[in-house]
Protein backbone atom coordinates (compact mmCIF):
# COMPACT_ATOMS: atom_id res chain seq x y z
CA UNK A 1 0.00 0.00 0.00
CA UNK A 2 1.72 3.01 -1.19
CA UNK A 3 -0.25 5.39 1.90
CA UNK A 4 1.14 2.99 4.31
CA UNK A 5 3.02 4.33 7.53
CA UNK A 6 5.94 1.72 6.58
CA UNK A 7 5.86 3.10 2.67
CA UNK A 8 6.37 6.40 3.19
CA UNK A 9 9.04 5.48 5.90
CA UNK A 10 10.96 3.93 2.84
CA UNK A 11 10.47 6.92 0.77
CA UNK A 12 11.47 9.22 3.58
CA UNK A 13 14.71 6.68 3.72
CA UNK A 14 15.78 7.91 0.37
CA UNK A 15 15.56 12.00 1.27
CA UNK A 16 11.99 12.06 0.22
CA UNK A 17 10.61 15.18 2.69
CA UNK A 18 6.91 15.28 1.61
CA UNK A 19 6.72 11.78 2.68
CA UNK A 20 8.21 12.52 5.79
CA UNK A 21 5.59 16.04 6.46
CA UNK A 22 3.00 13.50 5.57
CA UNK A 23 4.09 10.90 8.15
CA UNK A 24 4.19 13.69 10.77
CA UNK A 25 0.91 15.31 10.15
CA UNK A 26 -0.48 11.87 10.68
CA UNK A 27 1.09 10.97 14.64
CA UNK A 28 1.34 14.80 15.38
CA UNK A 29 -1.81 15.21 17.28
CA UNK A 30 -1.44 11.93 19.47
CA UNK A 31 1.90 12.23 20.22
CA UNK A 32 1.37 15.59 21.40
CA UNK A 33 -1.31 14.49 23.64
CA UNK A 34 0.71 12.01 24.76
CA UNK A 35 3.66 14.34 25.41
CA UNK A 36 1.61 17.13 26.51
CA UNK A 37 0.54 14.39 29.57
CA UNK A 38 3.48 13.17 30.20
CA UNK A 39 5.24 16.79 30.59
CA UNK A 40 2.28 18.77 31.68
CA UNK A 41 3.17 21.70 29.77
CA UNK A 42 1.73 22.87 26.34
CA UNK A 43 5.14 24.45 25.04
CA UNK A 44 7.36 21.55 26.81
CA UNK A 45 5.06 19.44 25.21
CA UNK A 46 5.85 21.25 22.02
CA UNK A 47 9.18 21.32 22.07
CA UNK A 48 9.67 17.26 23.05
CA UNK A 49 7.56 16.12 20.27
CA UNK A 50 9.43 18.02 17.46
CA UNK A 51 12.81 16.84 18.78
CA UNK A 52 11.14 13.65 18.73
CA UNK A 53 10.53 14.29 15.16
CA UNK A 54 13.75 15.61 15.00
CA UNK A 55 14.81 12.43 15.98
CA UNK A 56 13.16 9.95 13.87
CA UNK A 57 13.97 11.81 10.62
CA UNK A 58 17.66 11.35 11.51
CA UNK A 59 17.53 7.77 12.34
CA UNK A 60 15.45 6.57 9.60
CA UNK A 61 18.08 4.38 8.39
CA UNK A 62 17.73 2.86 11.80
CA UNK A 63 14.25 2.27 11.20
CA UNK A 64 12.83 -1.43 10.73
CA UNK A 65 10.63 -1.73 8.11
CA UNK A 66 9.38 -5.29 9.13
CA UNK A 67 8.29 -3.52 12.64
CA UNK A 68 5.36 -0.92 12.59
CA UNK A 69 6.45 2.66 12.10
CA UNK A 70 4.09 4.13 14.64
CA UNK A 71 5.67 2.29 17.58
CA UNK A 72 9.11 2.60 16.43
CA UNK A 73 7.88 6.57 16.17
CA UNK A 74 6.37 6.22 19.99
CA UNK A 75 8.96 4.43 21.37
CA UNK A 76 11.43 7.51 20.35
CA UNK A 77 8.80 10.12 21.81
CA UNK A 78 8.81 8.16 25.00
CA UNK A 79 12.21 8.33 25.15
CA UNK A 80 12.25 12.48 24.36
CA UNK A 81 10.48 12.35 27.15
CA UNK A 82 12.54 10.67 29.32
CA UNK A 83 15.02 12.66 28.21
CA UNK A 84 13.14 15.75 29.12
CA UNK A 85 12.28 14.40 32.40
CA UNK A 86 15.70 13.81 33.37
CA UNK A 87 16.30 17.81 33.02
CA UNK A 88 13.30 18.75 34.74
CA UNK A 89 15.61 18.95 37.94
CA UNK A 90 17.53 21.78 37.28
CA UNK A 91 14.71 23.64 35.43
CA UNK A 92 12.46 23.14 38.53
CA UNK A 93 15.59 24.90 40.51
CA UNK A 94 15.67 27.64 38.13
CA UNK A 95 12.09 28.28 37.93
CA UNK A 96 11.73 28.22 41.66
CA UNK A 97 14.24 30.49 41.77
CA UNK A 98 12.84 32.91 39.35
CA UNK A 99 9.20 32.78 40.75
CA UNK A 100 11.38 33.91 43.82
CA UNK A 101 12.52 37.46 42.59
CA UNK A 102 9.44 37.80 40.91
CA UNK A 103 6.82 37.21 43.49
CA UNK A 104 3.99 39.67 42.07
CA UNK A 105 4.07 38.29 38.76
CA UNK A 106 3.70 34.20 40.52
CA UNK A 107 0.58 35.72 42.44
CA UNK A 108 -0.73 37.28 39.77
CA UNK A 109 -0.39 33.84 37.60
CA UNK A 110 -2.37 31.95 40.41
CA UNK A 111 -5.08 34.07 40.70
CA UNK A 112 -5.79 33.56 37.06
CA UNK A 113 -5.51 29.89 37.07
CA UNK A 114 -8.09 29.68 40.04
CA UNK A 115 -10.16 31.61 38.54
CA UNK A 116 -12.13 28.79 37.54
CA UNK A 117 -12.40 25.32 39.59
CA UNK A 118 -12.42 23.43 36.48
CA UNK A 119 -9.71 24.26 34.93
CA UNK A 120 -8.00 24.45 37.87
CA UNK A 121 -8.52 21.38 38.75
CA UNK A 122 -7.83 19.98 35.23
CA UNK A 123 -4.04 21.50 35.45
CA UNK A 124 -3.85 20.05 38.86
CA UNK A 125 -4.76 16.49 37.13
CA UNK A 126 -2.02 17.14 34.21
CA UNK A 127 0.82 18.53 37.07
CA UNK A 128 0.19 15.11 39.41
CA UNK A 129 0.36 12.88 35.99
CA UNK A 130 3.68 14.43 35.42
CA UNK A 131 4.76 14.13 38.68
CA UNK A 132 4.26 10.12 38.56
CA UNK A 133 6.77 8.20 38.60
CA UNK A 134 8.22 7.14 35.65
CA UNK A 135 7.14 3.88 35.24
CA UNK A 136 3.50 4.39 36.49
CA UNK A 137 2.95 7.37 33.70
CA UNK A 138 4.25 5.37 30.82
CA UNK A 139 2.19 2.32 31.51
CA UNK A 140 -0.63 4.71 32.04
CA UNK A 141 -0.15 7.30 29.11
CA UNK A 142 0.62 4.47 26.52
CA UNK A 143 -2.82 2.72 27.50
CA UNK A 144 -4.97 5.03 28.73
CA UNK A 145 -4.49 7.94 26.84
CA UNK A 146 -2.57 6.45 23.54
CA UNK A 147 -4.95 3.62 23.19
CA UNK A 148 -2.17 1.32 23.16
CA UNK A 149 -3.51 -2.45 24.73
CA UNK A 150 -1.39 -3.79 27.62
CA UNK A 151 0.47 -6.02 25.10
CA UNK A 152 1.38 -3.65 23.22
CA UNK A 153 3.03 -1.46 25.83
CA UNK A 154 4.17 -4.50 27.61
CA UNK A 155 6.29 -4.78 24.71
CA UNK A 156 7.14 -1.06 24.22
CA UNK A 157 8.55 -0.77 27.61
CA UNK A 158 10.16 -4.07 27.92
CA UNK A 159 8.17 -5.37 30.99
CA UNK A 160 5.20 -7.97 31.70
CA UNK A 161 1.50 -7.49 30.68
CA UNK A 162 1.00 -7.97 34.53
CA UNK A 163 3.75 -5.27 35.13
CA UNK A 164 1.70 -2.75 33.18
CA UNK A 165 -1.68 -3.81 34.58
CA UNK A 166 -0.16 -3.80 37.98
CA UNK A 167 1.67 0.19 37.26
CA UNK A 168 -1.50 1.65 35.65
CA UNK A 169 -3.23 0.56 39.18
CA UNK A 170 -0.80 2.11 41.09
CA UNK A 171 -0.73 5.07 38.95
CA UNK A 172 -4.59 5.51 39.10
CA UNK A 173 -4.39 4.84 42.66
CA UNK A 174 -1.84 7.47 43.50
CA UNK A 175 -4.06 10.02 41.33
CA UNK A 176 -7.21 9.19 42.97
CA UNK A 177 -5.32 9.72 46.75
CA UNK A 178 -4.07 13.14 45.13
CA UNK A 179 -7.07 14.12 43.22
CA UNK A 180 -9.65 13.69 45.95
CA UNK A 181 -11.41 16.98 47.32
CA UNK A 182 -9.11 18.18 49.62
CA UNK A 183 -7.43 21.56 49.42
CA UNK A 184 -4.53 21.97 46.94
CA UNK A 185 -2.39 23.13 49.54
CA UNK A 186 -3.83 20.76 52.27
CA UNK A 187 -1.50 17.23 50.89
Amino acid sequence: MKDSDEALAALARTGDRQAFEVLVRRYKEPLYRFCRRYVGNADDASDVLQDAFVAAWMGLQRYDERRSFAAWLQRITLNKCRDFGRRGLVRRLFLTRFEREQPAEAASAQAAATADPNTERLARLEREVAALPPAYKEALLLTTFSGKSHLDAAKQLGISVKAVEMRIYRAKQRLAGLMSDKPIHGR
